[in-house]
């Protein structure tokens, strides 16, 4: 049994460590595209929503910002966004430097294309900046932008060779998902419903975490409701500090959630086997700080934890 487990332990410790070298030797005909021809069912039955295609989903945002930058009268507009997008992601400290050179850059340019756009905002933005709030200077110049966007560009978007390639990238990733789409390695933990596995998708060689719930256990405890009201949780969840789902699939005998894997160790680990037992207040800290996000995520989606 014990080399059972080290067997098991050096193909999972060597999956880990492969990267996109544990990809398949047929992953390029797994990932290949149908033809545009075999697509015009998935164009009239796909969502025609600005916000859906071109902002939400990252497949159609890069598509949409490839399309922009393909035209001459665009490209300011996405550059904008851009710069309003790495805005977001500086700390509060940086905010304020960062925010006078986008004002610098765009609002006081008045020979760029998207000048009717973002002229309006220019004394706000200034304001707001001057002011300390950061946080929203740019929010009502994005909100325009965005509602340029939807209209003439998004409709010849949709004409185009890049929203072809966005149905395309649609039909791959709605293919049906078997037991088969991955390598399964060793079992990570046990529930009351069934065990966590380590698998390897053969297309990418991406690492996830295989939550299996037993059908018959399932059944047994009436729990068809709590396993299907999980699964929606996770796919509605876009959180660094929550678990999400990548798939889900069905065997003969389990239900089969595709989770992301979380490979550093519970919180029992680490507090009595890493270093002296227990945990600095710095680190406790900062563990609570991530769990106060997740739940945060958690309630702005109106889900309460328990």
């Amino acid at each position: 049994m014990e080399i059972e487990s080290m067997v098991a332990n050096s193909a999972l410790i060597k999956a880990r460590e492969g990267g996109s070298r544990g990809r398949s030797y047929k992953w390029k005909e797994m990932l290949r595209f149908n033809h545009i021809s075999q697509c015009m069912d998935q164009a009239s039955s796909t969502e025609r929503e600005y916000y859906s295609l071109c902002v939400k989903q990252p497949i159609g945002k890069n598509l949409f910002q490839l399309f922009c930058r393909s035209r001459p009268d665009l490209q300011n507009y996405v550059s904008l966004l851009d710069a309003l997008d790495a805005f977001e992601t500086k700390s509060d400290e940086e905010r304020k430097d960062f925010g006078v050179s986008i004002i610098d850059r765009f609002l006081m340019r008045k020979s760029m294309q998207c000048v009717h756009v973002v002229e309006k905002h220019e004394q706000s933005c200034v304001h707001s900046l001057q002011v300390d709030s950061c946080t929203d200077a740019f929010q009502s110049c994005r909100q325009d932008l965005h509602n340029y966007l939807s209209g003439e560009a998004f409709s010849q978007y949709q004409q185009s060779m890049f929203f072809e390639r966005f149905l395309q990238w649609k039909m791959l990733e709605r293919r049906p998902i078997t037991k088969y789409t991955f390598r399964q390695y060793r079992v990570l933990g046990k529930g009351g419903f069934g065990e966590v596995w380590a698998c390897q998708v053969r297309a990418t060689g991406m690492m996830y975490a295989c939550k299996k719930l037993d059908k018959t256990h399932v059944k047994k405890r009436r729990g068809e409701a709590m396993a299907l009201n999980e699964k929606q949780i996770l796919e509605a969840l876009d959180s660094r500090f929550v678990v999400s789902l990548g798939y889900a699939y069905e065997t003969k005998h389990s239900l089969c959630m595709v989770l992301t894997m979380m490979s550093g160790g519970d919180l029992r680990f680490h507090i009595h086997n890493i270093g002296q037992p227990g945990l600095d207040k710095n680190r406790v800290r900062f563990y609570a700080a991530e769990v106060c996000c997740g739940i945060m995520h958690l309630h702005r989606k109106s889900i309460v934890y328990r």
